[in-house]
């Protein structure tokens, strides 16, 4: 029986998360705000349901198996966004379960989408939570508990290659993997504390600057403010973002080995790295001087300083914003979210196809058009310099595949809800790459509140399939998973 022994490690990898509860109500504590009921209500709760699993599973431990790691993650992202959710539903019993459900799994899967209305009354300690959310789940709770799991007597690697984000799965900083979980949790922790210094020197408050750094590095794009990063209107707010969100969307593996080799020569020599700054560039660029064009601001500096932060949190998948972006010609907004679908490098915590694969699925086409004109020419795919071998390259091909047939459907699902097509679309895309903001009427300047019930079931869904990369769901929906 594979289940009852997942739901074993499960429930201690959800008592771990749980514990994490305990920052929030230290601050609601201190503050005596109104959050430290339901947060204390909220803990009690997730902890007394995990020890009654871990009781009743008890009998039935052991080591897991490599199908027992698809399964044990795809049950935490669906339990853990519960326990993230009962102390905003205990606060607000308005909410109802679906659309709290909705908000823990937004803020876990770094989607940062919201149907919460007024952010700015929301107690500070629920707002910490929020970012809190946003944080663990940037690096991903799973790399978290491989470092610390070992230690309950179970094997990380299966749940480490499940989570982890981008293609290149087998690859490791250390040999084993709870050194490498720890060095990426170092590296992440680490950009977050510069972040956090730097957004105070620029004229947060300590509160704003802790959670907006969280959800910076993280790219959660969850604001404490309703008008999100417009509230603070400030160039040197935005810049500090904007270094950061770059940095959260490159590969950590690549922050690691510049650190440790105290080199920058690493992100010179990352191909990935090089062709998203690229795309960046070009895109700002552009942009800001078809917006000048447009008459839409009346110089091109103001115009160079909306689309630098607003792209780039679109495009890494982050989700802030500075100007309602819906608002611009249709070209603008519609090219952002195209690019939020490549941008991000593998081993970032951005989502989408990621910048690996969109350079594999190029070189690969070029490779076609070659071998179309010289048969007999031999072309190998490279990547930083590597041959990528051709098992890859179907592996890439199949992802992609996927992935645009995933978001084909799920759109065709929405629109039989009574959705026009840009909003259906544009929810979908933002879900599935975990972005935040689409267009229409779910655009920067409103959010999900005024999707219906199964609507915001679609769009947790795509959340949930974006962050563990698709396979991850869908393997468990196919009948061989379950042949032993």
């Amino acid at each position: 029986m594979r289940l009852l022994p997942t739901l074993n490690i499960l429930a201690r990898v959800a008592l771990l998360f749980s514990l994490t509860l305990l920052a929030p109500i230290g601050m609601a504590w201190l503050g005596q705000d109104a959050g430290f009921l339901p947060l204390v209500e909220g803990l009690v709760i997730s902890v007394v349901s995990c020890l009654l699993m871990l009781l009743l599973t008890h009998p039935f431990r052991r080591e897991l198996h490599v199908r027992d790691g698809f399964l044990l993650v795809v049950g935490i992202w669906l339990l853990l966004p519960l326990s993230a959710a009962a102390p905003l539903m205990l606060y607000d019993p308005h909410m109802g379960f679906t659309y709290g459900y909705f908000e823990g799994m937004a803020g876990l899967t770094t989607t940062g989408s919201t149907a919460i209305t007024n952010l700015d009354a929301l107690p500070p300690s629920l707002n910490l939570w929020r970012h809190m959310l946003s944080w663990l789940g940037g690096m991903g709770v799973i790399v978290l508990a491989v470092a610390v799991l070992p230690m309950l007597g179970v094997g990380g690697m299966q749940m480490f290659k499940a989570e982890m984000p981008g293609p290149i799965k087998d690859a490791k900083l250390k040999p084993r993997i709870r050194e490498t979980a720890r060095n990426l949790w170092l590296v992440y922790s680490g950009l977050t504390i510069v972040c956090m210094l730097l957004l105070k020197l620029a004229g947060m408050t300590w509160f704003d600057a802790v959670c907006h750094a969280m959800t910076t590095v993280s790219l959660g794009g969850i604001s404490t403010h309703n008008d999100s990063v417009a509230y603070f209107d400030s160039p040197a707010i935005e810049a500090v973002m904007v270094v950061f969100m770059i940095a959260g969307a490159t590969n950590f593996a690549t922050h690691y080995v510049a650190l440790s080799r105290r080199s920058l020569m690493a992100y010179w020599r990352d191909s990935e790295f090089k062709a998203m700054l690229g795309a960046l560039c070009a895109a700002v660029a552009g942009l800001a001087a078809y917006l000048y064009v447009q008459n839409i601001y009346p110089d091109y500096e103001t115009a160079l300083r909306h689309v630098t932060f607003n792209l780039i949190s679109v495009a890494t998948n982050t989700g802030y914003a500075t100007a309602d972006f819906g608002a611009w010609p249709l070209f603008v907004p519609l090219l952002m979210l195209f690019m939020s679908c490549f941008t991000a490098c593998a081993g970032s915590t951005g989502g989408g196809i990621k910048m690996f694969r969109a350079l594999v699925l190029l070189k690969e086409a070029g490779r076609q058009f070659t071998t179309l004109l010289h048969p007999l020419a031999v072309k190998p795919v490279r990547i930083h310099g590597r041959s990528v071998p051709p098992a890859m390259i179907f592996a890439v091909l199949g992802f992609i595949s996927l992935y645009v047939i995933s978001m084909v459907v799920l759109t065709f699902v929405l629109l039989l809800t009574g959705l026009d097509f840009l909003s259906a679309f544009s929810a979908v895309v933002a879900c599935l790459n975990n972005t935040g903001p689409g267009l229409g009427i779910i655009g920067p300047s409103a959010n999900f509140s005024i999707f219906g019930p199964g609507q915001v079931w679609v769009c947790t869904f795509a959340m949930l399939l974006g962050r563990l990369e698709i396979f991850s769901v869908l393997i468990l929906f196919t009948p061989a998973f379950w042949r032993n």
